[in-house]
């Protein structure tokens, strides 16, 4: 179990940070009725495209694919190569797979950032269980959704008491970036922010 002492405390940075992407499969994806699908899937890509840019390491995983379908393309294609870690089971827990387990754990890195879909099942038990693994987490509160509204905000609530920040994908993406200083803000002006139709204040007058 990692350790860690006034985790809150610290910036999310590209270098204490992983992005765990949990089952946002194609079938999983159409039962979604919370909210809207395109948006939740805008936000999806947009942190997966974020990460991507920044060398943000990512772990992907699906469930059932024979049943859901494999993780959407647009995802995988931002990590070519990278392998999609298909849990054969029937456990919506990520962390109940040892090798889900194993590759968040080689990185170290005390910050855990999940997106992921239903928000009830795989999202709050993998988000919950990581919190117990001593992670300092954070949910991707945009990017997710559920068959309800009411099983959507039950699954918020279950994180939150379990001790897990909420955090949208364009606060996470600034928080990478570093106050708007890193070199690549170019790339992510024109391939994140500008290409999933984010308008940003700042960079309209810059």
């Amino acid at each position: 179990m990692i350790i860690m002492e006034n985790a809150q405390s610290d910036f999310i940075s590209v270098i204490n940070s992983l992005l765990l992407i949990v089952d946002y499969q194609t079938a999983i994806l159409g039962e979604i009725e919370s909210g809207e699908q395109n948006e939740i899937k805008t936000a999806a890509l947009a942190t997966a495209k974020a990460a991507s840019i920044l060398n943000v390491p990512v772990v992907m995983t699906s469930r059932n694919e024979s049943e859901y379908g494999r993780i959407l393309s647009e995802i995988t294609d931002f990590f070519p190569g990278r392998e999609v870690i298909s849990r054969k089971d029937s456990a919506v827990n990520a962390f109940d797979d040892e090798k889900v387990l194993q590759q968040v754990r080689k990185h170290n890195r005390d910050k855990l950032i999940i997106t992921g879909i239903p928000t009830s099942e795989g999202l709050t038990e993998t988000a919950s269980m990581a919190v117990r693994e001593g992670y300092d987490v954070y949910v991707l509160i945009d990017a997710c959704g559920d068959k309800s509204g009411e099983r959507h905000n039950y699954g918020v609530q279950r994180m939150l008491k379990a001790g897990v920040t909420p955090i949208t994908w364009m606060s996470l993406a600034s928080e990478w970036m570093n106050g708007w200083a890193d070199p690549v803000i170019g790339e992510m002006n024109q391939e994140a922010f500008g290409k999933y139709n984010v308008m940003l204040s700042y960079l309209s007058r810059h």
